[in-house]
């Protein structure tokens, strides 16, 4: 099978704002744009920001929608972390291990860009664990 790209839409208030923020900040770089939306290359993935007239208003926690990257290398992870702590950003959720010694176990921290989108940027220790471990019942660290 040839590589294939995810594609996420998802809504903003203001176009610049989402430029400045997933480009200067994030390292996205800008494809097509207009008055209404921008493409976003993140990590060679098509993000699509649509400009909303509807109100944008926070969630309460990281369930049940966030998107982000589940890097491959943990060295791409951390670079990712030391830009967002050089371009100093509020971390939504700080940096944290979840599930130590487990299959589970990885490496993870969340942002939220200016109009409530949660993202979140992982890095399993045991790259089975991405799709894998079915014969284990948890997904996330939801109560």
């Amino acid at each position: 099978m040839n590589p294939v790209i995810f594609h996420l839409a998802f809504p903003v208030s203001d176009i610049q704002k989402t430029r400045e923020y997933y480009a200067e900040v994030l390292g996205c770089q800008v494809g097509r744009e207009s008055r209404h939306a921008v493409i976003l290359n993140l990590y060679g993935h098509q993000l699509v920001a649509h400009l909303t007239p509807e109100p944008l208003t926070p969630q309460r926690g990281i369930y049940p929608r966030h998107f982000g990257l589940v890097f491959t290398a943990e060295s791409d992870w951390e670079a990712l972390l030391e830009r967002v702590k050089q371009k100093q950003l509020t971390f939504y959720q700080e940096p944290k291990l979840r599930f130590s010694g487990q299959l589970t176990e990885h490496r993870t921290f969340f942002l939220q860009d200016p109009f409530y989108n949660l993202m979140e940027f992982k890095f399993y220790r045991h790259s089975e664990a991405i799709f894998g471990g079915r014969e284990l019942a948890e997904v996330g660290d939801r109560a």
